[in-house]
């Protein structure tokens, strides 16, 4: 269903189905024979009983060609190795500004709209890091319980914020435990198109009040091509109308991930933004990261017309 204002979601619906699509690309990025990343904790997120029905239909898109006998237009089959190297260039992205950010010193670390993201858990966090992640609490809770059930724990103090991004998550994050006096390492991942515009002004506000000197930021940029965004809603409509998979399990079979984006116009660049707010910004053309990393795209370059951005507060 299209979003509304105050909605809400677990992880096999909505936005929260979103991250496990996500998750299976890292899942298969890390058992592939020669893995940019390594996200040993992708594959056992998304393999409960509870996913069945999400799996299904992703399967379903991903599937390389339709059926035999199948009447489906061939042009109809969604690159799945595209998805899968995207997803490794844009994790490795971040997984490098982390690893970054630690070295420089900054031992508080918040991921924004965190969903199946165990960097928690598998990062090499110095000591004394702290790890915030922000989600609603069904998200949350459903990760910890999966991991804990198969033995495996944060190796960073991982602190988990319950609260909508939409509501008041300042202090909430405040309220775990965050120091704003002290530098933090923030990232948006994955997020912006699912917040309203004013809300990802808001966001950017608070993350600007609340960082200390000397704190960094990154942002995945989604770079939308209106014609190119029209023609893949088309495409993934019809893939849907010939190979739906409904699940057993009561998932949600309306999930499309073109109708849990808010189209607002007139959002400011977060380049843009965090310029005009003193910050120091850099930004990485998606698709020169991925030629870089030995992972070009495709004739259709899809979500490597993305942006990556890293900044910094003196």
């Amino acid at each position: 269903m299209p979003r509304t204002a105050d909605d809400s979601w677990d992880i096999a619906t909505s936005v929260g189905a979103t991250a496990v699509m996500v998750a299976l690309a890292r899942a298969a990025e890390t058992a592939s024979d020669n893995p940019l990343i390594r996200d040993q904790f992708a594959e056992p997120l998304v393999s409960t009983p509870e996913l069945v029905g999400v799996r299904e239909q992703v399967a379903a898109w991903w599937a390389p060609t339709p059926d035999p006998g199948s009447e489906a237009d061939p042009d109809l089959t969604v690159d799945s190795q595209q998805m899968i190297d995207y997803q490794a260039a844009r994790t490795h992205f971040f997984d490098t500004y982390f690893a970054d950010a630690a070295g420089a010193g900054i031992r508080q670390a918040v991921l924004l709209a965190a969903g199946l993201d165990s960097r928690a858990y598998r990062l090499d966090w110095p000591d004394g890091t702290t790890v915030y992640e922000i989600d609603l609490p069904k998200v949350l809770e459903y990760k910890e319980r999966t991991l804990a059930a198969h033995g495996v724990g944060p190796v960073a103090d991982r602190r988990p914020v319950p609260v909508d991004l939409r509501h008041d998550w300042p202090q909430a994050l405040r309220d775990s435990g965050f120091d704003p006096s002290r530098p933090a390492a923030w990232l948006a991942e994955g997020l912006l198109p699912f917040l309203p515009a004013s809300t990802q002004e808001a966001m950017f506000a608070s993350v600007d009040a609340l960082s200390g000197p000397g704190s960094r930021v990154a942002v995945e940029i989604f770079v939308f091509n209106q014609h190119k965004r029209q023609q893949a809603q088309q495409k993934w409509a019809q893939l849907r109308a010939e190979r739906e998979a409904p699940g057993p399990n009561g998932s949600d079979d309306s999930f499309n991930p073109f109708d849990l984006w808010f189209d607002d116009e007139g959002r400011p660049d977060p380049a843009d933004w965090f310029t005009a707010h003193g910050w120091a910004t850099l930004s990485v053309e998606a698709r020169d990261e991925a030629v870089r990393l030995g992972r070009p795209p495709g004739p259709d370059d899809g979500p490597f017309a993305n942006r990556f951005m890293t900044a910094a507060k003196p």
